[in-house]
């Protein structure tokens, strides 16, 4: 993909050395429209003294910014926050850590993401039972459908089944359709890519999406119950030595 020279800038600009910073929302899922904003995330070091004293912050940081047209999202969270954020069943993380889109890396990233493979458990199942209906019932209560929340429900259904399946993290909705092969969703990806962020869904037939989206759900539930993925995450340990070690780089006298 195309990367603009201000979202380079803005990393560049960030206070604190950067692990990763990787491109999510619909640019990873595969169907960005001609006005999607980027969504850029990522993980920050702060130095040792600011975190021994009664108040850590900075933990969070937010950058939401116009440039050259675009719109530019970035949210990064140091690397405490985000490892406690691993071990729980957050989606989330996941896909901004195994994001193909890299922005900008480190060896250290390349370690997380192989310390962090066993971070994955049955019981991310939750959240993409979570979130695929948050979307549903988005696309169910707007007048005029859209078809972006159709395609998140579709995409994230998927991305739990995959998960489940194979412990691989797999957010792109194109490539997931390589595995499932369900006959509309290229239609779907089409009509958003030709279109706006908020463009509408052209002959909608809510019953057919409907028995979709309850087929998939059941798919779901059907991959949890058979999954070999462990019931908790066995990187606790691994985290605890990779942070110290961070940590400590990056202090200075």
């Amino acid at each position: 993909m195309n990367i603009p020279d201000s979202i380079i800038t803005i990393l560049r600009q960030q206070p604190y050395p950067l692990l990763f910073a990787t491109v999510s929302g619909s640019h990873l899922y595969g169907f960005p429209s001609p006005d999607s904003d980027y969504d850029l995330r990522g993980v920050h070091i702060l130095p040792v003294q600011e975190v021994v004293g009664l108040h850590t912050v900075h933990e969070t940081i937010e950058v939401s910014e116009v440039r050259e047209s675009w719109e530019i999202d970035l949210v990064t969270h140091d690397v405490k926050k985000f490892f406690l954020m691993l071990l729980k069943k957050n989606g989330y993380v996941l896909e901004q850590l195994y994001s193909p889109l890299i922005l900008t890396t480190s060896p250290e990233h390349e370690e997380l993401k192989f310390i962090s493979k066993n971070c994955v458990t049955r019981h991310h199942i939750y959240h993409y039972f979570g979130f695929a209906a948050t979307q549903w019932k988005l696309f169910q209560k707007e007048q005029t459908h859209q078809v972006k929340p159709l395609l998140y429900v579709y995409r994230v259904l998927l991305t739990g089944i995959y998960l489940m399946q194979t412990g691989k993290v797999e957010a792109n909705l194109i490539k997931l359709n390589e595995v499932f092969n369900l006959s509309y969703i290229d239609d779907l990806i089409a009509q958003k890519l030709a279109g706006s962020e908020k463009s509408i869904l052209s002959d909608v037939n809510l019953a057919f999406h409907q028995k979709e989206y309850e087929y998939l759900r059941n798919k779901l539930q059907e991959a949890y119950e058979s999954s070999p993925l462990p019931e908790a995450p066995s990187a606790n340990a691994a985290l605890h030595n990779f942070l110290i070690r961070l940590r400590t780089r990056s202090y200075e006298p």
